[in-house]
This record gives structure tokens, sequence and C-alpha cells, in this order.
């Protein structure tokens, strides 16, 4: 995927939840390569935005497509190929505690078709070396500290090469030095072609580590709007 082109597109739609309208006349755009924040305060639509992107909730009106891959007529067969183009990280991690870090990432591998040993090794190391945790493959996730499980959790968001990260609340349990740290390594891996949309209430992030900015607010979507603009 090159640079300037899009990974997220929608126009006009129209997201609704249980027959209640969340948000009206979406439109946006994320390209290749570009970092975006989600603003809005609890309950605007960010997460139901997420879920619409990850293939959890349908399209009623408009188009929209990610990583060239249709949104509006999605079937439930094309949701496993949608999810190999992206990665997600959750606030609360969603490691499984019952196996070490090395174990967690072959689960994923696992489940999206992977079929060489020696290639999952490999994979797995390379990985765990994007994020800083290459001597720690063989740790129980209780063994580890909260910024490192969130490490865990962005190398298996990476598994795959995703062409888009969706973050939600990927600090929102951590300390403002671990924050800072998991950021920077989020716009490190912004900067190899990876785009990377993510859900915050952290206005202090926003101004250390600046990028775009989209805002739910009143059932729409304002698209790079300022941070003096938020407040």
């Amino acid at each position: 995927m090159t640079e300037n082109q899009a990974i997220i597109k929608l126009d006009n739609v129209s997201i609704f939840q249980q027959n209640n309208l969340i948000l009206s006349d979406v439109s946006l755009e994320v390209n290749a390569g570009e970092f975006h924040y989600l603003i809005g305060s609890t309950g605007s639509g960010k997460s139901t935005l997420l879920k619409v992107l990850y293939g959890d909730l349908p399209i009623e009106k408009g188009t929209a497509s990610l990583a060239g891959l249709g949104l509006e007529n999605l079937k439930k067969s094309d949701i496993p190929m949608l999810r190999r183009k992206l990665g997600v990280i959750f606030q609360d991690f969603q490691l499984l505690f019952d196996r070490d870090v090395h174990d967690n990432l072959l689960f994923v591998l696992n489940a999206t078709g992977w079929k060489k040993k020696d290639e999952k090794d490999k994979r797995i190391q390379e990985v765990l070396d994007l994020v800083g945790l290459s001597t720690k493959s063989h740790k129980m996730p209780f063994e580890l500290s909260g910024g490192e499980q969130q490490r865990v959790a962005i190398a298996r968001a990476l598994l795959n090469k995703p062409e888009l990260i969706l973050a939600d609340e990927p600090t929102g349990n951590l300390d403002p030095k671990t924050s800072d740290d998991i950021l920077e390594l989020l716009h490190e891996i912004c900067k190899t072609g990876t785009a990377v949309l993510m859900a915050t209430h952290d206005y202090r992030i926003l101004e250390k580590f600046p990028a775009g900015i989209i805002r739910c607010e009143g059932g729409k979507v304002l698209v790079n709007k300022l941070l003096k603009e938020t407040n």
C-alpha cells in the first residue's frame, strides 16, 4: 500500500445500533502511513465507528471501504479477510493468561492460517523485536508490567503485517510515562506505512504527540479538527 492511498474511506455513511442512529453522514478518509486520533465524549460514537471498521456492525447507508474491501455489503465470510488487513488493540490488552507471550502470538498465527513452524517462530520473534520485548517470549502475562502487556498486544496486532491499526483507548490503564512509551512505539509503526486510528480521552497525549484529529460529536464525525477546537 503506497502513501496517499486510502486505507479507510467512508462516504455519507449512517451507522445504526439496534435501530438507533448513532452517527450520520460520515465522510472521512485515512491514508497509508497516517496517524489520526479519534476523540469525543463517552457515548459519542467512537467505539461504534471502530466496530464498523472491524466488521462488528453493518453499514445501513452510504459506501465504505477498508484496505480496498467494501464494507457496506460485507458478508460473514468476508470478515476473516477484513481482519487480516488490520490489527486491533484494546485498553484491557485481552491476552490469554494461561499461556506465555510466544503462545499468545502463536494462537493468532494458527487462527489466521499460518502453517510452517519455522515461519511462525520467525514472525513471532520479528514482532517482539519491533516492540522491544525480544527477551520476553517465555514470560507469562502476569509476569509483565502493564506497559509490557500492552506491547504484547501491539505485537499481536502486527503479526499479519496489517495496513491499519485500530487502537481503542490503548493507554487508558497506563501511567503517563508508560503511555508516552506506547505512543512513541505506535508513531514509529506508523512511519513504516501502517495507518493508525487511535481512540483516546487523553488530551495530554494529543498535545505531546500531534497528529490528525477526528472528533465524534452530536451524531456527526468532524475530521481534522484542531486540538484547541476540542476544549
